[in-house]
Protein backbone atom coordinates (compact mmCIF):
# COMPACT_ATOMS: atom_id res chain seq x y z
CA UNK A 1 0.00 0.00 0.00
CA UNK A 2 1.38 3.39 -1.02
CA UNK A 3 1.61 6.31 1.38
CA UNK A 4 -1.30 8.73 0.48
CA UNK A 5 0.89 11.79 1.16
CA UNK A 6 3.71 10.40 -1.01
CA UNK A 7 2.24 8.38 -3.88
CA UNK A 8 4.52 5.68 -5.23
CA UNK A 9 6.37 5.29 -1.91
CA UNK A 10 5.86 2.47 0.56
CA UNK A 11 6.46 2.66 4.30
CA UNK A 12 9.13 0.56 6.00
CA UNK A 13 10.59 0.39 9.50
CA UNK A 14 14.27 -0.15 10.29
CA UNK A 15 14.57 -1.49 13.82
CA UNK A 16 18.07 -0.69 15.04
CA UNK A 17 18.26 2.12 12.50
CA UNK A 18 20.97 3.94 14.47
CA UNK A 19 23.23 0.90 14.74
CA UNK A 20 26.15 0.04 12.45
CA UNK A 21 24.18 -1.87 9.79
CA UNK A 22 20.99 0.11 10.40
CA UNK A 23 22.55 3.47 9.46
CA UNK A 24 23.73 2.15 6.09
CA UNK A 25 20.40 0.44 5.41
CA UNK A 26 18.51 3.68 6.10
CA UNK A 27 20.94 5.48 3.79
CA UNK A 28 20.31 2.99 0.95
CA UNK A 29 16.54 3.07 1.44
CA UNK A 30 16.39 6.86 1.33
CA UNK A 31 18.66 6.97 -1.73
CA UNK A 32 16.37 4.54 -3.56
CA UNK A 33 13.58 7.16 -3.32
CA UNK A 34 10.90 4.49 -3.10
CA UNK A 35 10.36 4.47 0.66
CA UNK A 36 9.03 6.38 3.62
CA UNK A 37 11.52 5.26 6.30
CA UNK A 38 10.78 4.99 10.00
CA UNK A 39 13.98 4.75 11.99
CA UNK A 40 13.34 2.86 15.24
CA UNK A 41 15.95 2.46 17.96
CA UNK A 42 16.34 2.42 21.73
CA UNK A 43 18.22 5.74 21.82
CA UNK A 44 16.06 8.57 23.20
CA UNK A 45 16.90 10.70 20.13
CA UNK A 46 18.54 9.99 16.74
CA UNK A 47 21.64 12.05 17.69
CA UNK A 48 22.23 13.23 14.13
CA UNK A 49 25.47 14.79 12.97
CA UNK A 50 24.58 16.96 9.93
CA UNK A 51 28.25 17.03 8.85
CA UNK A 52 28.29 13.23 8.35
CA UNK A 53 27.11 11.92 4.97
CA UNK A 54 24.70 9.31 6.35
CA UNK A 55 23.21 11.60 9.00
CA UNK A 56 22.95 14.53 6.59
CA UNK A 57 20.67 12.58 4.25
CA UNK A 58 18.53 11.37 7.16
CA UNK A 59 18.32 14.92 8.55
CA UNK A 60 17.01 16.24 5.23
CA UNK A 61 14.57 13.32 4.93
CA UNK A 62 13.17 13.97 8.42
CA UNK A 63 12.75 17.67 7.55
CA UNK A 64 10.87 16.79 4.35
CA UNK A 65 8.66 14.14 5.97
CA UNK A 66 10.27 11.20 4.12
CA UNK A 67 11.71 9.81 7.36
CA UNK A 68 10.87 9.84 11.06
CA UNK A 69 12.49 8.67 14.27
CA UNK A 70 10.79 6.43 16.83
CA UNK A 71 12.16 5.60 20.26
CA UNK A 72 11.32 1.93 20.90
CA UNK A 73 11.61 -0.44 23.82
CA UNK A 74 11.61 -4.00 22.47
CA UNK A 75 10.31 -5.28 25.80
CA UNK A 76 7.12 -3.16 25.47
CA UNK A 77 4.82 -4.22 22.64
CA UNK A 78 2.95 -0.91 22.73
CA UNK A 79 6.23 0.90 21.98
CA UNK A 80 6.90 -1.38 19.01
CA UNK A 81 3.29 -1.04 17.84
CA UNK A 82 3.58 2.75 17.63
CA UNK A 83 6.61 2.45 15.32
CA UNK A 84 5.34 -0.39 13.10
CA UNK A 85 1.62 0.32 12.65
CA UNK A 86 0.80 1.18 9.05
CA UNK A 87 4.07 -0.08 7.55
CA UNK A 88 4.46 -2.85 4.97
CA UNK A 89 8.05 -3.99 5.60
CA UNK A 90 10.20 -4.30 8.73
CA UNK A 91 14.00 -4.59 8.54
CA UNK A 92 15.35 -5.88 11.85
CA UNK A 93 18.98 -5.07 12.76
CA UNK A 94 20.94 -4.78 16.03
CA UNK A 95 20.07 -1.87 18.31
CA UNK A 96 22.65 0.86 18.88
CA UNK A 97 23.01 0.45 22.67
CA UNK A 98 23.25 -3.29 23.32
CA UNK A 99 26.69 -3.04 24.93
CA UNK A 100 27.35 -3.39 28.66
CA UNK A 101 24.21 -5.42 29.36
CA UNK A 102 24.27 -8.49 31.55
CA UNK A 103 23.20 -11.95 30.38
CA UNK A 104 19.55 -11.59 31.35
CA UNK A 105 19.26 -8.10 29.86
CA UNK A 106 20.83 -9.21 26.57
CA UNK A 107 18.56 -12.27 26.43
CA UNK A 108 15.53 -10.04 26.95
CA UNK A 109 16.53 -7.63 24.18
CA UNK A 110 17.59 -10.23 21.57
CA UNK A 111 15.27 -13.21 22.15
CA UNK A 112 12.22 -11.75 23.87
CA UNK A 113 12.56 -8.65 21.68
CA UNK A 114 12.40 -10.84 18.54
CA UNK A 115 9.25 -12.55 19.87
CA UNK A 116 7.64 -9.18 20.56
CA UNK A 117 8.53 -7.85 17.11
CA UNK A 118 6.98 -10.94 15.45
CA UNK A 119 3.80 -10.59 17.52
CA UNK A 120 3.41 -6.89 16.69
CA UNK A 121 4.13 -7.49 12.98
CA UNK A 122 1.32 -10.04 12.89
CA UNK A 123 -1.06 -7.68 14.70
CA UNK A 124 -0.22 -4.81 12.32
CA UNK A 125 -0.55 -7.00 9.21
CA UNK A 126 3.04 -6.35 8.12
CA UNK A 127 3.84 -8.16 4.87
CA UNK A 128 7.60 -8.81 5.17
CA UNK A 129 10.07 -9.10 8.07
CA UNK A 130 13.80 -9.33 7.17
CA UNK A 131 16.07 -10.23 10.08
CA UNK A 132 19.80 -9.38 10.04
CA UNK A 133 21.41 -12.32 11.80
CA UNK A 134 25.04 -13.48 11.57
CA UNK A 135 27.06 -16.37 10.17
CA UNK A 136 28.17 -16.91 13.79
CA UNK A 137 24.87 -18.74 14.46
CA UNK A 138 26.25 -21.86 12.72
CA UNK A 139 29.83 -21.56 14.04
CA UNK A 140 30.95 -23.00 17.37
CA UNK A 141 34.70 -22.89 16.78
CA UNK A 142 35.16 -26.66 17.06
CA UNK A 143 36.01 -27.17 13.37
CA UNK A 144 36.71 -25.36 10.12
CA UNK A 145 33.79 -24.35 7.90
CA UNK A 146 34.74 -24.60 4.21
CA UNK A 147 32.25 -23.32 1.59
CA UNK A 148 29.31 -24.27 3.80
CA UNK A 149 25.77 -23.57 2.60
CA UNK A 150 22.48 -22.99 4.41
CA UNK A 151 21.94 -26.72 4.99
CA UNK A 152 24.40 -26.45 7.90
CA UNK A 153 22.45 -26.86 11.15
CA UNK A 154 22.78 -24.92 14.38
CA UNK A 155 25.50 -26.26 16.74
CA UNK A 156 24.40 -28.12 19.86
CA UNK A 157 26.59 -25.85 22.03
CA UNK A 158 28.05 -22.38 21.49
CA UNK A 159 31.32 -20.99 22.81
CA UNK A 160 29.88 -17.47 23.12
CA UNK A 161 26.49 -16.47 24.46
CA UNK A 162 25.76 -13.79 21.89
CA UNK A 163 25.76 -16.27 18.97
CA UNK A 164 23.47 -18.58 20.95
CA UNK A 165 20.97 -15.78 21.57
CA UNK A 166 21.08 -14.65 17.94
CA UNK A 167 20.39 -18.22 16.80
CA UNK A 168 17.33 -18.34 19.08
CA UNK A 169 16.08 -15.02 17.71
CA UNK A 170 16.63 -16.13 14.10
CA UNK A 171 14.81 -19.41 14.69
CA UNK A 172 11.89 -17.51 16.27
CA UNK A 173 11.55 -15.24 13.24
CA UNK A 174 11.90 -17.99 10.64
CA UNK A 175 9.30 -20.16 12.43
CA UNK A 176 6.86 -17.24 12.28
CA UNK A 177 6.89 -17.31 8.47
CA UNK A 178 3.48 -17.50 6.77
CA UNK A 179 1.58 -16.96 10.03
CA UNK A 180 -1.18 -14.32 9.68
CA UNK A 181 0.22 -13.40 6.28
CA UNK A 182 3.70 -12.45 7.57
CA UNK A 183 6.61 -13.52 5.34
CA UNK A 184 10.06 -13.70 6.96
CA UNK A 185 13.65 -14.44 6.00
CA UNK A 186 17.08 -14.04 7.58
CA UNK A 187 20.44 -12.74 6.31
CA UNK A 188 23.69 -14.11 7.70
CA UNK A 189 26.62 -11.80 6.92
CA UNK A 190 30.09 -12.96 7.93
CA UNK A 191 32.30 -10.47 9.86
CA UNK A 192 30.79 -7.12 8.89
CA UNK A 193 33.22 -4.22 8.51
CA UNK A 194 33.24 -0.75 7.00
CA UNK A 195 32.93 2.94 7.87
CA UNK A 196 31.23 3.36 11.23
CA UNK A 197 32.35 -0.08 12.45
CA UNK A 198 32.27 -0.05 16.24
CA UNK A 199 33.70 -3.51 16.77
CA UNK A 200 36.33 -5.12 14.52
CA UNK A 201 38.43 -2.19 13.28
CA UNK A 202 38.51 -0.41 16.69
CA UNK A 203 39.47 -3.74 18.26
CA UNK A 204 42.35 -4.14 15.79
CA UNK A 205 43.57 -0.59 16.46
CA UNK A 206 43.34 -1.11 20.20
CA UNK A 207 45.37 -4.32 19.85
CA UNK A 208 47.93 -2.56 17.64
CA UNK A 209 48.41 0.22 20.19
CA UNK A 210 48.88 -2.41 22.92
CA UNK A 211 51.41 -4.32 20.81
CA UNK A 212 49.21 -7.42 20.53
CA UNK A 213 48.54 -7.47 16.80
CA UNK A 214 52.14 -8.43 16.06
CA UNK A 215 51.13 -11.98 17.00
CA UNK A 216 49.46 -14.46 14.63
CA UNK A 217 47.27 -17.07 16.30
CA UNK A 218 47.92 -20.43 14.66
CA UNK A 219 49.69 -20.92 11.34
CA UNK A 220 48.08 -17.88 9.67
CA UNK A 221 46.78 -19.91 6.70
CA UNK A 222 43.09 -20.00 7.68
CA UNK A 223 40.65 -18.45 5.20
CA UNK A 224 37.69 -16.23 6.09
CA UNK A 225 34.76 -14.51 4.42
CA UNK A 226 34.14 -10.83 5.19
CA UNK A 227 31.15 -8.64 4.35
CA UNK A 228 31.31 -4.93 3.67
CA UNK A 229 28.51 -3.08 5.46
CA UNK A 230 27.14 -1.44 2.29
CA UNK A 231 26.82 -4.90 0.74
CA UNK A 232 24.76 -5.98 3.76
CA UNK A 233 22.41 -3.02 3.20
CA UNK A 234 22.39 -3.91 -0.50
CA UNK A 235 21.35 -7.50 0.37
CA UNK A 236 18.45 -6.26 2.51
CA UNK A 237 17.00 -4.39 -0.47
CA UNK A 238 17.27 -7.52 -2.63
CA UNK A 239 15.78 -9.69 0.12
CA UNK A 240 12.69 -7.47 0.40
CA UNK A 241 12.10 -7.53 -3.34
CA UNK A 242 12.64 -11.30 -3.55
CA UNK A 243 10.37 -11.90 -0.56
CA UNK A 244 7.65 -9.90 -2.31
CA UNK A 245 7.99 -11.52 -5.76
CA UNK A 246 9.50 -14.99 -5.17
CA UNK A 247 8.09 -15.78 -1.78
CA UNK A 248 8.02 -19.58 -2.19
CA UNK A 249 11.78 -19.89 -2.60
CA UNK A 250 12.72 -17.15 -0.10
CA UNK A 251 10.15 -17.07 2.70
CA UNK A 252 11.16 -18.82 5.92
CA UNK A 253 14.76 -19.30 4.83
CA UNK A 254 18.20 -17.98 5.85
CA UNK A 255 20.89 -16.79 3.42
CA UNK A 256 24.63 -16.34 3.81
CA UNK A 257 25.80 -12.89 2.69
CA UNK A 258 29.50 -12.22 2.06
CA UNK A 259 31.75 -10.29 -0.31
CA UNK A 260 32.22 -13.59 -2.22
CA UNK A 261 36.00 -13.15 -1.98
CA UNK A 262 37.47 -15.47 0.67
CA UNK A 263 40.84 -14.23 1.91
CA UNK A 264 43.33 -15.31 4.55
CA UNK A 265 42.15 -13.87 7.85
CA UNK A 266 45.58 -12.50 8.72
CA UNK A 267 46.02 -11.01 5.26
CA UNK A 268 42.82 -9.01 5.82
CA UNK A 269 44.08 -7.90 9.25
CA UNK A 270 47.42 -6.89 7.70
CA UNK A 271 45.73 -4.77 5.03
CA UNK A 272 43.70 -2.89 7.65
CA UNK A 273 46.63 -2.37 10.05
CA UNK A 274 49.18 -1.35 7.41
CA UNK A 275 46.62 0.96 5.86
CA UNK A 276 46.39 2.75 9.21
CA UNK A 277 50.17 2.79 9.65
CA UNK A 278 50.52 -0.01 12.20
CA UNK A 279 52.89 -2.97 12.20
CA UNK A 280 51.81 -6.10 10.34
CA UNK A 281 51.39 -9.37 12.31
CA UNK A 282 54.54 -11.50 12.08
CA UNK A 283 55.07 -13.64 15.22
CA UNK A 284 53.18 -16.95 15.19
CA UNK A 285 51.80 -18.33 18.45
CA UNK A 286 50.74 -22.00 18.83
CA UNK A 287 46.98 -22.29 19.11
CA UNK A 288 47.28 -24.78 22.00
CA UNK A 289 49.22 -22.25 24.06
CA UNK A 290 46.51 -19.63 23.48
CA UNK A 291 43.82 -22.06 24.55
CA UNK A 292 45.66 -22.84 27.79
CA UNK A 293 45.94 -19.11 28.46
CA UNK A 294 42.20 -18.74 27.85
CA UNK A 295 41.45 -21.57 30.28
CA UNK A 296 43.64 -19.86 32.89
CA UNK A 297 41.90 -16.55 32.18
CA UNK A 298 38.47 -18.15 32.62
CA UNK A 299 39.56 -19.79 35.87
CA UNK A 300 40.89 -16.50 37.23
CA UNK A 301 37.73 -14.65 36.18
CA UNK A 302 35.53 -17.27 37.81
CA UNK A 303 37.54 -17.25 41.06
CA UNK A 304 37.53 -13.45 41.19
CA UNK A 305 33.83 -13.22 40.32
CA UNK A 306 34.46 -10.95 37.33
CA UNK A 307 31.55 -10.57 34.92
CA UNK A 308 31.80 -8.98 31.49
CA UNK A 309 29.27 -7.59 29.07
CA UNK A 310 28.49 -10.22 26.45
CA UNK A 311 27.76 -7.95 23.52
CA UNK A 312 31.47 -7.41 22.83
CA UNK A 313 33.59 -10.09 21.20
CA UNK A 314 34.62 -12.73 23.72
CA UNK A 315 38.20 -13.99 23.94
CA UNK A 316 37.14 -17.44 22.70
CA UNK A 317 35.29 -15.94 19.74
CA UNK A 318 38.30 -13.83 18.76
CA UNK A 319 40.61 -16.86 18.89
CA UNK A 320 38.21 -19.01 16.85
CA UNK A 321 37.71 -16.32 14.21
CA UNK A 322 41.47 -15.77 14.01
CA UNK A 323 42.51 -19.42 13.78
CA UNK A 324 39.68 -21.29 12.00
CA UNK A 325 38.75 -21.33 8.33
CA UNK A 326 35.26 -19.83 7.84
CA UNK A 327 34.04 -19.60 4.26
CA UNK A 328 30.43 -19.75 3.04
CA UNK A 329 28.73 -20.53 -0.26
CA UNK A 330 26.44 -17.64 -1.31
CA UNK A 331 24.87 -19.52 -4.23
CA UNK A 332 21.40 -19.43 -2.64
CA UNK A 333 21.60 -15.64 -2.14
CA UNK A 334 22.72 -15.15 -5.74
CA UNK A 335 20.03 -17.44 -7.20
CA UNK A 336 17.03 -16.63 -5.02
CA UNK A 337 17.68 -13.06 -3.90
CA UNK A 338 19.62 -11.88 -6.95
CA UNK A 339 22.35 -10.68 -4.59
CA UNK A 340 25.88 -9.91 -5.68
CA UNK A 341 28.35 -7.65 -3.85
CA UNK A 342 28.03 -4.05 -5.03
CA UNK A 343 31.52 -3.16 -3.76
CA UNK A 344 34.48 -5.58 -4.13
CA UNK A 345 36.77 -6.44 -1.23
CA UNK A 346 39.72 -4.27 -2.33
CA UNK A 347 37.55 -1.15 -2.57
CA UNK A 348 35.79 -2.10 0.67
CA UNK A 349 39.08 -2.23 2.58
CA UNK A 350 40.26 1.02 1.01
CA UNK A 351 37.05 2.84 1.99
CA UNK A 352 37.22 1.42 5.51
CA UNK A 353 40.84 2.51 6.01
CA UNK A 354 40.05 6.00 4.69
CA UNK A 355 37.10 6.34 7.06
CA UNK A 356 39.27 5.48 10.08
CA UNK A 357 41.99 8.00 9.27
CA UNK A 358 41.46 9.59 12.71
CA UNK A 359 42.69 6.32 14.25
CA UNK A 360 45.79 6.21 12.06
CA UNK A 361 49.13 5.90 13.80
CA UNK A 362 50.26 9.13 12.15
CA UNK A 363 47.03 11.09 12.53
CA UNK A 364 47.37 14.60 13.91
CA UNK A 365 43.74 14.50 15.06
CA UNK A 366 43.86 11.65 17.52
CA UNK A 367 41.18 12.09 20.16
CA UNK A 368 41.73 10.65 23.61
CA UNK A 369 38.17 9.30 23.52
CA UNK A 370 39.01 7.12 20.51
CA UNK A 371 41.27 4.89 22.60
CA UNK A 372 41.15 3.45 26.07
CA UNK A 373 43.17 5.11 28.82
CA UNK A 374 46.70 3.79 29.11
CA UNK A 375 47.08 0.72 31.30
CA UNK A 376 48.08 0.72 34.97
CA UNK A 377 51.26 -1.14 34.05
CA UNK A 378 52.23 1.67 31.67
CA UNK A 379 51.50 4.29 34.34
CA UNK A 380 53.55 2.39 36.94
CA UNK A 381 56.51 2.25 34.55
CA UNK A 382 56.28 5.96 33.80
CA UNK A 383 55.01 5.79 30.17
CA UNK A 384 58.57 6.31 28.91
CA UNK A 385 61.29 4.16 27.36
CA UNK A 386 61.27 1.69 30.24
CA UNK A 387 57.54 1.12 29.75
CA UNK A 388 58.05 0.55 26.01
CA UNK A 389 60.83 -1.98 26.71
CA UNK A 390 59.18 -3.97 29.51
CA UNK A 391 55.74 -3.98 27.80
CA UNK A 392 57.26 -5.20 24.51
CA UNK A 393 56.03 -2.20 22.49
CA UNK A 394 59.13 -2.58 20.29
CA UNK A 395 60.05 -6.25 20.33
CA UNK A 396 63.48 -5.71 18.72
CA UNK A 397 64.59 -3.26 21.40
CA UNK A 398 63.05 -5.38 24.16
CA UNK A 399 64.71 -8.55 22.89
CA UNK A 400 68.09 -6.78 22.65
CA UNK A 401 67.74 -5.52 26.24
CA UNK A 402 66.75 -9.00 27.41
CA UNK A 403 69.76 -10.62 25.72
CA UNK A 404 72.10 -8.03 27.23
CA UNK A 405 70.55 -8.62 30.67
CA UNK A 406 71.01 -12.39 30.32
CA UNK A 407 74.66 -11.93 29.32
CA UNK A 408 75.27 -9.66 32.32
CA UNK A 409 73.53 -12.19 34.57
CA UNK A 410 75.81 -14.94 33.31
CA UNK A 411 78.88 -12.68 33.62
CA UNK A 412 78.26 -11.75 37.25
CA UNK A 413 76.49 -14.79 38.70
CA UNK A 414 77.22 -17.89 36.61
CA UNK A 415 80.83 -17.42 35.49
CA UNK A 416 82.34 -18.64 38.77
CA UNK A 417 84.19 -15.38 39.45
CA UNK A 418 83.59 -13.06 42.38
CA UNK A 419 81.48 -9.96 41.88
CA UNK A 420 84.52 -7.66 42.16
CA UNK A 421 86.50 -9.71 39.62
CA UNK A 422 83.56 -9.72 37.21
CA UNK A 423 83.15 -5.96 37.51
CA UNK A 424 86.86 -5.35 36.99
CA UNK A 425 86.93 -7.60 33.92
CA UNK A 426 83.84 -5.91 32.48
CA UNK A 427 85.30 -2.43 32.98
CA UNK A 428 88.53 -3.56 31.31
CA UNK A 429 86.65 -4.86 28.27
CA UNK A 430 84.51 -1.72 28.01
CA UNK A 431 87.60 0.49 28.28
CA UNK A 432 89.43 -1.47 25.57
CA UNK A 433 86.39 -1.31 23.24
CA UNK A 434 85.96 2.44 23.72
CA UNK A 435 89.69 3.07 23.20
CA UNK A 436 89.67 1.04 19.98
CA UNK A 437 86.52 2.80 18.76
CA UNK A 438 87.74 6.34 19.26
CA UNK A 439 91.11 5.42 17.74
CA UNK A 440 89.57 4.24 14.45
CA UNK A 441 89.68 6.64 11.46
CA UNK A 442 86.45 8.49 10.60
CA UNK A 443 86.00 6.28 7.52
CA UNK A 444 86.73 2.61 7.17
CA UNK A 445 86.55 0.95 3.73
CA UNK A 446 84.38 3.84 2.50
CA UNK A 447 81.94 3.51 5.41
CA UNK A 448 81.48 6.51 7.72
CA UNK A 449 81.65 5.55 11.40
CA UNK A 450 79.44 7.48 13.83
CA UNK A 451 81.36 9.17 16.62
CA UNK A 452 80.50 8.95 20.29
CA UNK A 453 79.85 12.31 21.93
CA UNK A 454 81.99 12.29 25.08
CA UNK A 455 80.88 15.76 26.16
CA UNK A 456 78.74 15.18 29.26
CA UNK A 457 78.79 18.82 30.37
CA UNK A 458 75.45 19.49 28.65
CA UNK A 459 73.43 17.20 30.88
CA UNK A 460 69.77 18.08 31.33
CA UNK A 461 69.52 20.44 34.30
CA UNK A 462 66.03 19.28 35.24
CA UNK A 463 67.16 15.63 35.19
CA UNK A 464 70.06 16.40 37.54
CA UNK A 465 67.76 18.40 39.82
CA UNK A 466 65.22 15.55 40.01
CA UNK A 467 67.97 13.00 40.67
CA UNK A 468 69.43 15.09 43.50
CA UNK A 469 65.95 15.62 44.98
CA UNK A 470 65.30 11.85 44.93
CA UNK A 471 68.62 11.14 46.65
CA UNK A 472 67.89 13.74 49.34
CA UNK A 473 64.40 12.35 49.96
CA UNK A 474 65.80 8.83 50.25
CA UNK A 475 68.49 10.05 52.69
CA UNK A 476 65.95 11.96 54.83
CA UNK A 477 63.61 8.95 54.98
CA UNK A 478 66.54 6.77 56.10
CA UNK A 479 67.55 9.31 58.77
CA UNK A 480 63.98 9.53 60.08
CA UNK A 481 63.60 5.76 60.34
CA UNK A 482 66.99 5.47 62.06
CA UNK A 483 65.98 8.17 64.58
CA UNK A 484 62.72 6.35 65.37
CA UNK A 485 64.56 3.06 65.83
CA UNK A 486 67.11 4.70 68.15
CA UNK A 487 64.33 6.05 70.40
CA UNK A 488 62.79 2.55 70.67
CA UNK A 489 59.26 3.91 70.33
CA UNK A 490 58.11 2.28 67.06
CA UNK A 491 58.30 -1.49 67.51
CA UNK A 492 56.29 -2.09 64.34
CA UNK A 493 58.96 -0.37 62.22
CA UNK A 494 61.69 -2.15 64.21
CA UNK A 495 60.25 -5.59 63.42
CA UNK A 496 59.89 -4.69 59.73
CA UNK A 497 63.51 -3.52 59.50
CA UNK A 498 64.84 -6.59 61.31
CA UNK A 499 62.82 -8.93 59.12
CA UNK A 500 63.91 -7.14 55.95
CA UNK A 501 67.60 -7.14 56.89
CA UNK A 502 67.51 -10.81 57.91
CA UNK A 503 65.75 -11.76 54.66
CA UNK A 504 68.32 -9.75 52.70
CA UNK A 505 71.13 -11.55 54.53
CA UNK A 506 69.68 -14.98 53.69
CA UNK A 507 69.25 -13.98 50.04
CA UNK A 508 72.76 -12.57 49.70
CA UNK A 509 74.36 -15.63 51.29
CA UNK A 510 72.42 -18.43 49.64
CA UNK A 511 70.07 -17.28 46.89
CA UNK A 512 71.54 -14.21 45.26
CA UNK A 513 71.91 -15.82 41.81
CA UNK A 514 68.47 -17.41 41.96
CA UNK A 515 66.87 -14.14 43.10
CA UNK A 516 68.62 -12.17 40.35
CA UNK A 517 67.39 -14.67 37.75
CA UNK A 518 63.80 -14.50 39.03
CA UNK A 519 63.89 -10.69 39.01
CA UNK A 520 65.30 -10.67 35.47
CA UNK A 521 62.60 -12.97 34.11
CA UNK A 522 59.84 -11.19 36.05
CA UNK A 523 60.81 -7.77 34.70
CA UNK A 524 60.23 -8.89 31.12
CA UNK A 525 57.05 -10.91 31.80
CA UNK A 526 55.16 -9.61 34.85
CA UNK A 527 54.22 -6.17 33.55
CA UNK A 528 53.18 -7.59 30.17
CA UNK A 529 50.93 -10.17 31.84
CA UNK A 530 49.58 -7.61 34.30
CA UNK A 531 48.67 -5.25 31.49
CA UNK A 532 46.53 -7.94 29.80
CA UNK A 533 44.81 -9.12 33.00
CA UNK A 534 44.72 -6.00 35.15
CA UNK A 535 41.17 -6.46 36.42
CA UNK A 536 41.65 -10.15 37.25
CA UNK A 537 44.98 -9.62 39.06
CA UNK A 538 43.65 -6.58 40.93
CA UNK A 539 40.59 -8.54 42.04
CA UNK A 540 42.78 -11.43 43.18
CA UNK A 541 45.05 -9.04 45.09
CA UNK A 542 42.03 -7.49 46.82
CA UNK A 543 40.80 -10.97 47.76
CA UNK A 544 44.20 -11.91 49.21
CA UNK A 545 44.45 -8.65 51.17
CA UNK A 546 40.95 -9.10 52.56
CA UNK A 547 41.78 -12.70 53.47
CA UNK A 548 44.99 -11.62 55.23
CA UNK A 549 43.12 -8.95 57.19
CA UNK A 550 40.46 -11.44 58.23
CA UNK A 551 43.15 -13.91 59.31
CA UNK A 552 44.91 -11.19 61.31
CA UNK A 553 41.63 -10.29 63.03
CA UNK A 554 40.94 -13.95 63.84
CA UNK A 555 44.42 -14.39 65.35
CA UNK A 556 43.98 -11.25 67.43
CA UNK A 557 40.60 -12.32 68.76
CA UNK A 558 41.38 -16.02 69.09
CA UNK A 559 40.62 -17.08 72.69
CA UNK A 560 43.70 -18.32 74.58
Amino acid sequence: MDDPMNPGRRTCVVIGGRGFVGRWLVFRLLNSRGWIVRVADSLPSPQLDPSAELDSLLHRAVSSGLASYHHVDLLRRSSIFDAIEGSQVVFYTDLADLSHRDLYGTYQIIVQGAKNVVTVCRECKVKQLIYNSSADVVFDGSQDLVDEDESLSYPSKYQDTLSDLRAQAEATILLANDVDGLLTCSLRPSIIFGPGDDQYVPLLVKGARAGLTKFIIGDGENMSDFTYVENVAHANIFAEEALRTKMVSVAGKAFFITNNEPVKFWEFVTLILEGLGYERPSVRLPIKMIRYILLLHEWMSEKCGILKGIHCLSAHQIVHLASRTRTFDCYAARKRLGYSPAIPLTDSISRTVDSFGHLSRYSAYLDASDFPECSKAEKILGRGKIAKILLWRDEKTTFACFVISVLLFYWFFMSGRSFVSSMASLLLIVTAVLFAYVSLPLTQSGFALPQVNLNFSKADESLLRDSCRSILLFWNDGARITRELAKGEDWNTFCKVVFSLYSLKIILIHYVAFTAGVVLVSLFTFFLIYEQYESEIDAMAVSLICGARNLKWLLKNFPI
